[in-house]
Formats: C-alpha cells, structure tokens, sequence
C-alpha cells in the first residue's frame, strides 16, 4: 500500500506525482521512439494514424472531459484545421508556420461557437454542435473555388526542419512530437486557474459561479482551446491522408472522437489516449468479423456506426469512468489488498447539493 506525505504545497504541482509515473511515461515514451525501428511501414502508419487521433482526443477531452460541455462536432474542426493547413501551403506558407495558423482559424470559430452555445447544455448543446458539423460538411462541398468541393483537394507537399513530411518515418516523429505538446500543455493548464475554473464548471455551474468564476469567458475558452487542438490534428490528419474531401469529416468521426475519450475515461488526459488505443484494436476487429457474418449484415452500410455506438451506450451503462476508470479501480484493489471492499467505487450523485435547487 502506497501513502503519500505531502509537506510542501509544490508537490500538488508536480507533473509526475510519484517516481512510478515518471518511470512508466518514460519508458513508453522510449518504446514510441524506437517504434520505427521495429514495425512494419503498414502497421508504423496505423500508429501514426492513431498519433493523430491523440491529438484531437486531447481537444474534446478539454471541452467534455474537464470543462462538461457535450460536443458532437468535432470532426468539423479536423476539417477546417485540414483544409485551412492545405490551403495556407498551397499559398506558400511553410508547414511550421501554416500547422499552428491552421489551429488558430479552427480556435477563432469554436469561440464563434461559443458564444451562441453558452445557453445550452446538455443534449441541446450536442444538436447544435452536431448541426454545426453537417453545416461545415455542406459549406466545404459547396465552396469549390476554395475547396474544391466534392471533388477533392490534393495536400501540398511540405518539409520540416530538411525532413519531408511526405516520408512516413519523419511524419511519425513529427505526430509523436506535436502530441507530446499537447498532453504537456494541457496537462498545465489544467493546472493553472482557467483549468481550474473548467473543472469548477463541469462539477457544478451554480457553485462555480458562487466562487466566482465567469461561466460565458469559460465556455468560449473551452471551446476555442479544444477547437484550437482538435485543428491542429486536422493539419497532421491532411497530411496523412493526402487527399480532402468533405465525407472524410463527417458524423461518423464525430462519433469515433466522442467514444475516445467516453469509451477512455472522462476527465483524464491518460484515459483519452487509452481510447485512442481501443478504437486503434476495435477498427480492425469490425473488419475481421464483416468477414464471418453474413454478406445481408456484413456489407451493411451502418454497420461500423451501429457498432461504435452500441460500444459507446455499453460503456455508459456498466463502466462510466472508461477504461481508466477500470485501472484505477484495478490498482486500488491491490494496493488496499486484503482491505478492498466492493462498495469502495460504488455509483454516488452526479450533481452537487447546489443543483438540487436549480
């Protein structure tokens, strides 16, 4: 059993709270790094794939995981972050430069989202994000002098620092690198007071409010941050691919995004990179069972839909703290062991005394 004796208010700071953390981290860090030197092309670009995918499970796991705001639409924002990148490289910029720009745009119109959304919580913020998402999915069609449209856009090709992005090593050093960024800074401002005041948000609006903290400045931030991050991994997701085209962002990744950090943890920058790692085993798994079913079911066109979703309500229903939620349960047991009673996690109120009278 592991105590901790705090005796200087720096340790609640800390990064890595225990030697442990900081041993564990590193040591995936160094197999992340020598993952090019081990792996097949085929399977080194399914991991830069899920790279991608971490980054923008970090930007909604800030707006539903810390700050309680239910979005349906983030695929949106991979798709103004992927289409403004290619654009601002087709104009010229280079890719160290057109990468964070293309995050920019994507955060000034999630805190354009913002400000029509700070009335709505609940279900009704999750329609209107989702109706934000099918607008951008018809304005990117339709806009052809821009985006081509429906027929597609090629992404320029662009180096780094002498390296060509176009070469699958380099890209995948460049994902590891810009998602390590993310989870550091992240994982800071969590700690600062806005972090602070995101989580105050999501536990309770009324007694957040009560101590002081500006609900509307808070929900545009959350959702100018969370744009902002879920852009930048629509730049890399551009390059990825190579080739954009509107149905590349629609509802479906929506719903892969939302089932990352749901099916991981909310409220967990581990538990959101975990759900990346399910969906990185789940997507081969439905592609291996189409192949026993029968050809009525397996070819059916929303069966990988009906599949995500039927992953995500089971989750909910029998394991809502995600598979993070399932370590921790998992580690207290050992290190309570033989004190561990199974009434230790057992399911309290969500909301706080204060919401009773809302």
């Amino acid at each position: 059993m592991r105590f901790d004796f705090k005796t200087r208010y720096e340790q609640d700071l800390r990064l890595f709270p225990h030697r442990t953390d900081l041993l564990g981290n590193g040591a995936l860090l160094l197999c992340m790094l020598a993952a090019p030197l081990v792996l097949p092309q085929y399977f080194l670009g399914e991991l830069t794939f899920l790279l991608v995918y971490g980054v923008a499970a970090i930007g909604l796991m800030l707006l539903s995981g810390f700050a309680g705001l239910i979005s349906l639409g983030h695929a949106a924002f991979m798709g103004i972050g992927a289409y403004a990148h290619a654009i601002l490289l087709e104009a010229g910029l280079p890719f160290a430069l057109s990468l964070p720009l293309a995050g920019l745009i994507a955060g000034a119109i999630g805190m354009l989202l913002g400000i029509p959304a700070l009335r709505m919580t609940g279900l009704y913020l999750a329609i209107a994000t989702l109706a934000f998402s099918i607008i951008v999915e018809h304005v990117i069609g339709k806009w052809e002098g821009l985006t081509q449209g429906h027929g597609g856009m090629q992404v320029p090709e662009a180096s780094l620092a002498g390296f060509d992005m176009g070469d699958i090593e380099s890209f995948y050093y460049t994902a590891l690198a810009i998602l390590c960024l993310v989870v550091v800074g992240t994982a800071n401002l969590l700690r600062s007071a806005t972090g602070r005041a995101l989580i105050a948000l999501r536990d309770s609006e009324v007694a957040a409010q009560a101590l002081g903290v500006n609900l509307p400045y808070a929900k545009a931030v959350a959702f100018s941050l969370s744009a902002g991050i879920t852009g930048i991994a629509g730049g890399l997701f551009a390059h990825r691919i190579g080739w954009l085209e509107p149905g590349s962002f629609n509802v479906v990744l929506s719903l892969q995004l939302l089932m990352m950090v749901v099916v991981g943890g909310l409220g967990s920058l581990k538990g959101a990179l975990l759900g990346v790692a399910f969906l990185g085993v789940l997507d081969p798994a439905i592609a291996i069972l189409k192949d026993y079913l029968p050809s009525a079911i397996g070819g059916a066109a929303g069966l990988q839909l009906f599949l995500f979703g039927l992953v995500l309500v089971l989750f909910v229903l029998f394991e809502p703290l995600g598979l993070y939620g399932r370590w921790l349960k998992i580690k207290a047991y050992f290190d309570h062991f033989p004190m561990y009673r199974r009434a230790t996690f057992q399911r309290t109120k969500t909301y706080m005394q204060s919401e009773r009278y809302r």
